[in-house]
């Protein structure tokens, strides 16, 4: 099941036009490791049986190459235990602001989808490196998303779809703020009125703690 579920997440990116061709990356926990989507494969070739499973020593436990970017899904689940899904876009406006080495600031109440006051651009290391881990892990320390400089943004959740469905509020909020940089500085949310609309999410749908 968790093969065709990380099948389905990953066309579903493609769909939304989050990733495309072989862009980005996703991936679920299962047991003691992890499924992963492959290296280099365009999406429309993927089936269940081309995702990848991986240990926490990453190692490769089934068939396949898993994508280059697997240290940082590793590093994830371990630093973070109650994650259970990660995915990695190279989405239009996320990888825009990323470009630009920007935070994205509480210029919107649902900033809040992230799990703080702020989204974080991870500093930039090379693709597939332990530093882009190092640095990724940094970027979401208490929160579930961040951009990663030149290169795009990482999502995480206790399922795919809690995921997938914080990747799209990402995209959207990264949107909505790079369309209103274009008409000037958009007033900020205080940190109490961010504070109030964390309190809030900790009971509702599905950005529940």
């Amino acid at each position: 099941m968790s093969r065709e579920a990380l099948l389905n997440c990953a066309l579903a990116l493609q769909a939304l036009g989050l990733n495309q061709g072989t862009s980005g990356n996703a991936s679920v926990r299962q047991g003691d490791g992890f499924l992963i989507t492959p290296s280099g494969m365009p999406i429309d070739e993927m089936n269940a049986n081309s995702m990848v499973g991986m240990n926490m020593y990453g190692e490769a436990i089934s068939a396949g190459k898993p994508s280059s970017e697997w240290r940082f899904h590793r590093d994830i689940y371990q630093a973070m235990p109650e994650v259970g899904a990660v995915i990695h876009t190279h989405s239009m406006f996320a990888t825009t602001l990323a470009c630009l080495r920007k935070d994205i600031p509480p210029f919107h109440y649902m900033i809040a989808v992230a799990g703080s006051d702020s989204i974080r651009c991870a500093d930039y290391a090379l693709f597939g490196t332990q530093s882009l881990s190092d640095n990724a892990i940094e970027a979401l320390r208490e929160r579930r998303a961040c951009l990663l400089a030149n290169h795009g943004m990482i999502a995480v959740g206790k399922t795919l779809q809690q995921g997938l469905e914080i990747a799209k509020e990402v995209e959207t909020l990264c949107e909505q703020y790079w369309r209103a940089l274009q008409i000037g500085e958009p007033p900020i949310l205080s940190t109490q009125e961010m504070q109030d609309v964390l309190e809030q999410f900790k009971d509702y749908g599905n950005w529940k703690k």
